[in-house]
């Protein structure tokens, strides 16, 4: 039986400009090194067990015009010189038993920390209610943090993201994917 739960993850993000819109998100695919790949969508899960290898690594298990899942963050605009951000955050529980959670991000006028630690403390806020860990959703990041490190059921939190400052007469895309392995 053919089993659909990745083994695998990996990180990536990208940029692209154009004059034609689906021209700047091919452009940021091709930035992030998946654009030979046919990207279905899916939820926030991060399955038991599965590991986070690097990109380099990541890349070279699939082949061009191969189905690949993903959690996927992107974000597009043509106004001259706004601020875009795509983000997607990770987290990672200590038990290998338990699933993660990754979450997407896209926002105007943030910086890419801001962004990243919205998009991370957004996964690891799910996770942790998912776990039983009592927190106050208003409490800043770094507190947070805190609170996940003492209970000892988050191990890790990350983020990846990507922003980007529009030019003028075209187009600009970000994003920012998880992708998962199969293999």
């Amino acid at each position: 039986m053919f089993e659909l739960v990745p083994k695998k993850i990996f990180l990536t993000k990208g940029v692209g400009f154009s004059k034609e819109r689906l021209a700047s998100f091919e452009q940021a695919l091709q930035d992030a090194g998946v654009s030979p790949l046919n990207l279905v969508e899916v939820s926030s899960i991060l399955p038991p067990g599965c590991k986070v290898i690097s990109k380099k690594e990541g890349i070279k298990l699939f082949r061009p015009g191969e189905i690949v899942f993903c959690v996927l963050s992107k974000n597009q605009s043509n106004e001259n010189r706004r601020m875009i951000a795509a983000s997607v955050g990770l987290a990672i529980p200590s038990n290998k038993n338990d699933y993660g959670y990754l979450s997407e991000h896209h926002s105007f006028g943030e910086t890419n920390q801001e962004a990243g630690d919205y998009a991370e403390d957004l996964a690891a806020s799910m996770l942790a209610k998912s776990l039983g860990v009592e927190f106050d959703l208003d409490a800043a990041w770094d507190e947070k943090k805190e609170i996940y490190r003492i209970s000892g059921k988050i191990i890790q939190t990350r983020n990846i993201t990507q922003t980007a400052v529009c030019k003028k007469n075209g187009w600009t895309t970000v994003l920012s994917a998880a992708i998962f392995c199969l293999a």
